[in-house]
Parts: C-alpha cells; structure tokens; sequence
C-alpha cells in the first residue's frame, strides 16, 4: 500500500489553491460528461423530428413524460449518490481510504439489488401514470413503447451513480468523463441504426422504441466502463471496493439516511414535473383546433402544447446539467473541506462557485433567448410546436443564472448533509407553487403554454432565494456524518 502514489498528494489534493481554480478542475471533466450524458435525449429530439408526422410529434411530446417516469423511479434510487458522494468525500479528506472504499460497497450493492425491484415497480405502474398525464392517444402509445425498454436501464443507471459519486468525492470527475463519452457515443450510433432501421444491415424501424433499446444498452456499457475503473490496482488496493468484509448494515442504512431526503426530493421534482406536462398536455386536449398542423397527412392534428414543452425542457436541459454540474463539483469540495474541519473554506467554495455560475450561465442565457428560434427549427420541423415554444423559452434563458443559483447551492447543501432541509423546499415549493400556479395560470386564467411557464419562473425565483438563504445561515458547518449518527 506505501507504494501507491495517490495518498502522497495529501488529502487537500482536490481542495488546494484559488478556489476558481479548484472548482473548475472538478467542474469541467463533471459538466462535459453530464453534457455528454444530456445529449442522449437531445439526439433523440433531434432524431424524433425527422420522423414524419405525425409520429414525430408525438414522439416528442412522449419523450418528456417518459423521462419524468424514468427519474421518478431510477432518478430516486439513484439518489444514493448524495450520501455515497459526502461519506466518500469526508474520508478521503481524512485518509480513511478503505472506509471511503467501505461506502463504495455498500452504495453500489444497494443499487444493484434495490435496482431491480425498482424496475418491476415501474412496469407495474407505468401504464397508470402514462394514463393521467399524456392526453393525446398517440403521444401515449409512443412513450409506452419507449419505456418498455428504458425501465431495464434503472438498474444501471443507479450503479453507475454510485460510482460516479464515489470518485466525484475522491476528486476523480474525469472518470464519469470517459465513461460518459464512450456511452453516448456508442447511443448516437444505436439510435441511427435502431430509430430509422438498416436495410444493409437488415434492422427494421422501430422509431422511439429504438431510441428506448439504444439508451438502454448504452447505460449498460458506461456501468461496464465505471467498473472497470474501480477495478485497476490503484483503486482495488488502496480502497478495497469490493470486499465482501465491507458489507455493513450500519453503514449502508447511514448513507440511505443521508440520501432518502435527496430521493424523497426527486419524487417530488418528477412528480411536480409531471403534473407540470399534464397541464401543458391539457391544452391539447382542451385546444385541439389549434393543434391542426397544415404538414401531416390529411390535416390530422399534432400535440403541440406537449410537444414544445419537451422541446423547451430538452433544450434547456442542457445548460441546466451544465449548472448541477458545477453543483456536484461543490458539494465534493465542501464535503472534503469539512472534512478537513475547515468549513469557511467549504462557504468560500460554495459562493465562488455560486459567482462563477451567475456570470458563465448569465451569458449562456442570453445566448438561449436571442438565439431561440434559431434552436427551435434545429430541434422540431413543426412550426406549430416552434410557435408555441418560443417564448416561453426566452423568458426560462433569461431565468438560466438563477437556476445556476439554485442548483449549485442545492447541490452543497447535499454535500454539507443537509439534505432534509432541501427535501422539504422541493415537496413544498412543487406542490404549493409550481403546480398550482401552472393550473392557475395557464388553465384557468387562459394565459396558455406562457401562463405554465410563468409558475416555473417563480418556482426557480423562490428556490434560488431559499437556497442562498439557507447556505448563508451557516447552520449546515456543524453536520457530523458518522456511520452511527448520519
């Protein structure tokens, strides 16, 4: 063990000089990969709108609510990452390595084993959820077909956020890079050779369903890839990973302690989201005259209003995973710092990162609003669907530095551990807030698809404030975070 190098760089390694520095050497590799990962779905989009109509619209429109199923069950279990990242950050920061490699274990059986319950869950319920918020018969149809195939992805997916939080706590972000590249890469490919078909290769079409196999056997391979890299010596030596002696109760229950507030808070987000997308589903329903598109065949209409929520959500998705990003790059570098019992170098980290977000995603956007037709006719041949999307986006670009705000001081409180705390903001503010005012606004006031994202413009507003509140309060400095008291 004395010959491996990496425990000589000292355990400031990652949290060591400018903190603009520091947080950019974890946040770049962190928000090329989350990018890289963002693309799978923005391919999709693309890939939807070459489908002729309607079924591209309706795969779009289907898109969205299927990723919201996705999240409400793999995005919850996968919240073990929250607890997986601040244990495995605090122990390296203390030189605990075969601990920090304890939790590792722990995590990632977990994911494994609760995995699969979680997708026999989600095809079990499935058909009701698609059912109360996808209006449109076709829409419904196209996300079914979809999330047949993705569901067997959970399991993946939530490994691989165990791993991926584990070596974002050890300051090793590049890792989920490479992962993460390789991964999308190999989609990109399956969704041209799936979506489409191949008659050379002698593949049949099989549209969004082909999306569904492509993400489902890329998530496969970037977990192969994350494996591997717990697997080289440097890390199989010095953490022990995956020994059996570190399988502990004790530990694996302080960890889901620390996460179920973060899963409890993904529910609530998928959740909100989703009764966000039946609102906006609703106006075709309520709307269908206006949904008449000139382009299909026969004049048959095209769910519009669901349509250009996807694609605003899809298109803005991108700098929002640039923003949680940055968040996760924090929370490893203020679970490291109290680690190292310094928390006004974690504060000091928290509002750097927090001025850095305001100033780069301030300009990335404006770039989204003066530029969001231009991006709409890229992502849906639908006039219809651009139409309706166009201002709303505008309005959600401008709003881009404040869901930076937000996102990176969420994101540091989970690394601080206070996770309670922002699991109570979220069931609060998507069910006494964003909801409700979309109702309000969009329904029954009659300001249509603007009205729905005016609620998501205060939501942000409101979250924003609270977090900056909340992480300069400073209460979260004294959080302990041991296996008997997480």
């Amino acid at each position: 063990m004395a010959q491996i190098s990496l425990p000589a760089q000292g355990s400031n390694a990652v949290t060591s000089g400018p903190p603009r520095r520091a947080i950019l050497r974890l946040a770049l590799p962190t928000v090329a990969a989350m990018l890289t990962q963002s693309i799978v779905n923005e391919v999709d989009i693309v890939f939807f709108a070459a489908l002729p109509c309607p079924e591209s619209s309706n795969a779009q429109a289907a898109l969205l609510p299927s990723l919201i199923i996705l999240w409400l069950f793999g995005g919850s279990l996968s919240a073990i990452s929250v607890g997986t990242q601040a244990f495995s950050g605090r122990r390296f920061a203390e030189k605990r390595f075969e601990d920090a490699g304890a939790v590792l274990f722990n995590a990632l059986f977990f994911a494994i084993v609760a995995g699969v319950a979680f997708s026999a869950l989600g095809y079990v319920l499935m058909p009701l959820i698609l059912s109360a918020i996808i209006k449109v018969e076709g829409a419904r149809q196209a996300a079914h077909e979809y999330l047949q195939w993705r569901l067997l992805g959970i399991t993946s997916m939530a490994a691989t956020f165990a791993l991926k939080a584990f070596f974002d706590g050890l300051g090793k972000t590049h890792i989920h890079l490479v992962s993460a590249v390789v991964m999308n890469a190999l989609n990109i490919v399956l969704c041209l050779l799936l979506i489409f078909g191949n008659a050379t290769l002698g593949i049949p079409k099989y549209g969004i369903a082909g999306a569904g196999m492509a993400g489902f056997i890329s998530t496969y391979v970037g977990l192969a890839i994350m494996i591997a890299y717990a697997l080289l010596p440097e890390y199989r030596r010095l953490y022990r990973p995956f020994s059996w002696k570190n399988a502990d109760r004790t530990l694996t229950w302080s960890i889901l302690k620390l996460s179920i507030p973060s899963a409890v808070a993904t529910v609530a987000i998928m959740t909100g989201f989703a009764l966000f997308y039946a609102i906006a589903s609703q106006l075709d329903s309520i709307a269908p005259a206006g949904a008449v598109s000139p382009k299909c065949p026969g004049g048959r209409s095209e769910p519009v209003y669901g349509a250009a929520t996807t694609v605003i959500v899809g298109v803005l998705k991108l700098t929002f995973t640039a923003c949680l990003a940055f968040g996760t790059s924090t929370a490893t570098l203020v679970a490291q710092s109290l680690g190292e019992k310094d928390p006004e170098k974690a504060a000091r980290f928290g509002w750097t990162s927090v001025r850095m977000g305001l100033a780069i995603f301030g300009v990335v956007g404006l770039l989204e609003a003066v530029f969001a037709q231009q991006i709409l006719s890229v992502v849906s041949t639908s006039e219809l669907v651009q139409q309706a999307a166009l201002r709303p986006m505008q309005v959600m670009g401008i709003c881009t530095p404040l869901v930076a705000v937000a996102m990176i001081l969420t994101q540091a409180l989970f690394g601080a551990g206070n996770t309670i705390f922002v699991m109570v903001v979220e069931l609060l503010l998507h069910f006494t807030c964003l909801v409700p005012l979309a109702w309000l606004l969009g329904i029954t006031l009659g300001f249509g698809l603007m009205g729905i994202w005016s609620a998501g413009v205060i939501y942000v507003v409101l979250l924003a404030a609270i977090m900056a509140w909340k992480f300069r309060s400073g209460d979260w400095k004294t959080i302990r975070l041991d296996a008997s008291s997480a």
